[in-house]
């Protein structure tokens, strides 16, 4: 039994009229998506199919709890899912998503598996910068965050400063040679300037 079996929707086995389909999704669904982000899941997924004779509508609603890493202190943070989806697939030559509200498949698929559009969905649903609310993040790691960024940002000023002085140097020696730098002169010798005085 393959991944996504039990998200194939018999299509050309629906009589016309209204359809319900319900699924879950758990921690192993985002495990064969292969996502990154998604930790844990407990999502309720209701598909509501209406076919008319030429076309099928397809209402996704997707409810529950995903469990993330917080980009901020690294524990566990859970978060709420609550949204839907709207397409409208028919039959065609082939197939053609180029329209975001319409998609087109072949006549010879007697099934649309739809784990595709339901990851797609919960994805753009999580925000891509995850973290807790304010003061919700783990304390220790907090404290170490502030200290580490309160001491990197001394070591960079001190370097920033470090850099002013070297290039505010550089500027008086060049101005109290009254020249130009020597190497410049070498390299005007090697385009053909002979107007440049040594």
């Amino acid at each position: 039994m393959g991944k996504y079996t039990a998200f194939k929707l018999p299509l050309k086995s629906l009589g016309t009229g209204t359809h319900e389909f319900e699924y879950h999704l758990d921690k192993q669904f985002f495990v064969n998506m292969e996502s990154a982000d998604v930790h844990d899941a407990d999502l309720s997924v209701k598909l509501t199919v209406q076919y008319n004779g030429d076309f099928y509508t397809l209402d996704f609603h997707i409810e529950g709890e995903v469990v993330l890493i917080c980009d901020r202190c690294l524990d566990d943070l859970h978060f709420p899912i609550d949204t839907d989806y709207h397409i409208v697939v028919k039959y065609g030559e082939d197939y053609n998503d180029d329209n975001d509200e319409v998609l087109e498949i072949p006549e010879s698929d007697n099934t649309l598996n739809v784990a595709y559009m339901i990851y797609d969905t919960v994805v753009l649903a999580i925000p891509i910068k995850h973290v807790h609310p304010l003061g919700k993040c783990n304390r220790q790691m907090s404290a170490m965050l502030k200290k580490h960024r309160a001491r990197t940002n001394d070591e960079d000023s001190d370097l920033e400063n470090d850099l002013i002085d070297e290039i505010d140097n550089l500027d008086a020696e060049s101005s109290s040679d009254g020249g130009s730098d020597p190497r410049w002169n070498a390299l005007k010798k090697l385009s053909g300037d002979d107007n440049i005085s040594e």
